[in-house]
């Protein structure tokens, strides 16, 4: 099979490399791992012959994630919710509005994230050599040191093939391919930061919350990623489906490929989604301003409607800068849903900032990730994340934003930086929730 013309989807100021091939009956998102390279991938006959393969039964997508192969290099390490973006942004490009993804390696977090925040757009999701939390199925912390020391010495010479794929250490071609595909995939300072950013990738918070049909798939002596990884993945996520395949080597297209591909094929080609658009994951924000009932009392209604409705106009302006969506005004605040953490806190952060520079006033906000109910009768949401949101609010200091653990967990990579404000106990939620305030 010929490699395929590339071209490019813009997701916000950034160019995403992208490739379609194949005409099945729906279409197939492949999401690459730690790095990749579309073009590269054509002269390893092994990754032709798996592209050729999953072609055969369906619309098969590609791309490189920002930062890496053919797409823009950017400043600043990608976080899982902007490369959700990008991957929106390929499939808007090639007119998939429903479609597989096939998570592979580090490239599994993204995939299990966009599958819980957008099921409409997921028809099933399979997960290969995949992980929900980098330390304790890939690297321990006193491990993670010493193989960043290995990259920054040894980049770009193949040496690290070893720790993906044993079985063709001995392979001089094979190696001599690895070599210029972590050269042509990212710089050795892209990839440090890479590594970096896979460090904090933990989504165990999100598996309760997919709903789509999932096989997981891991090969019972990976030495990248433990076998644990992906059985803690088919434990905690409802319903999905287990394989563990014999080999050592992580990489699909190395080892028995085909026994892999099989089973891809016939879970996608049988499978038929049961997922509830109504339930998805989204972060939700709680904002209130404090004192309110004091400050009415102290200004008169009047004056007290003319800075409401000026606060209301702040908050409103920053809820759709980053993205949000509005739920409703509380009269004294607002509740509003995000797709993505990062953006909800800064949002919070922003309307806190805001009103108190321009209007003397203090708000306080609660940011919490979870799995919500949509009433889109009532243009309402429902749930326990909504209530642990209000909840966190509540908590708050005048001027104040925390977030659960769970957004902190979220946005690794993001930049944003958090105080630790210690553990408390939430009515109506069993066990203690990690607060955070960001810095």
């Amino acid at each position: 099979m010929r490699a395929p013309e590339t071209h490019y989807a813009r997701s916000g100021d950034v160019r995403i490399a992208y490739q379609v091939f194949g005409n099945g009956p729906f279409d197939l998102v492949f999401v690459p791992g730690f790095i990749s390279n579309i073009d590269h991938y054509w002269d390893h006959p092994g990754m032709a012959h798996t592209f050729s393969r999953l072609a055969s039964f369906c619309r098969l997508i590609t791309f490189d994630k920002r930062g890496t192969g053919l797409s823009d290099r950017v400043g600043g390490l990608p976080t899982l919710e902007q490369r959700m973006d990008d991957l929106r942004a390929v499939m808007d490009a090639v007119g998939s509005e429903r479609a597989a993804l096939l998570g592979i390696s580090e490239g599994g977090a993204m995939s299990m994230l966009f599958a819980a925040t957008h099921p409409d757009r997921v028809r099933s999701l399979v997960l290969y050599g995949c992980y929900a939390h980098f330390h304790s199925w890939v690297l321990p912390p006193e491990r993670f040191g010493p193989f960043l020391d290995a990259i920054d010495r040894d980049w770009g010479t193949g040496e690290s093939l070893r720790a993906f794929a044993p079985s063709a250490v001995a392979d001089e071609w094979m190696r001599n391919w690895w070599a210029r595909y972590e050269r042509v995939s990212a710089s050795p300072s892209a990839a440090l930061a890479l590594m970096r950013m896979n460090a904090e990738i933990d989504v165990r918070h999100v598996l309760p919350a997919i709903h789509v049909p999932t096989l997981v798939i891991h090969r019972t002596g990976d030495t990248r990623v433990s076998v644990e990884g992906g059985r803690y993945l088919a434990e905690h996520i409802a319903g999905a489906r287990y394989r563990e395949l014999p080999g050592e080597d992580h990489l699909l297209w190395v080892g028995d490929t085909d026994r892999a591909i099989t089973e891809i094929e016939e879970f996608l080609t049988g499978a038929h989604s049961d997922a509830d658009p109504e339930r998805v994951l989204a972060t939700v924000l709680f904002t209130d301003i404090v004192g309110s009932t004091q400050r009415a009392a102290e200004l008169g209604d009047r004056r007290w409607r003319l800075l409401l409705a000026e606060h209301n106009g702040i908050a409103r302006r920053e809820i759709a800068r980053f993205r949000g969506r509005e739920v409703h005004s509380l009269g004294d605040g607002f509740l509003a849903t995000f797709d993505g953490p990062a953006r909800a806190v800064r949002c919070a952060c922003a309307i806190a900032e805001t009103v108190r520079t321009s209007l003397g006033i203090k708000v306080r906000g609660g940011v919490h990730t979870g799995e919500i109910e949509l009433d889109r009768e009532e243009s309402d949401v429902r749930g326990i994340a909504v209530h642990i949101a209000a909840r966190i609010a509540a908590l708050a200091g005048a001027g104040e934003v925390l977030v659960s653990g769970t957004v902190r967990d979220l946005v690794a990579g993001s930049g944003i930086r958090f105080r630790g404000c210690g553990s408390r106990t939430l009515k109506g939620v069993p066990g203690k929730v990690r607060l955070y305030a960001p810095e």
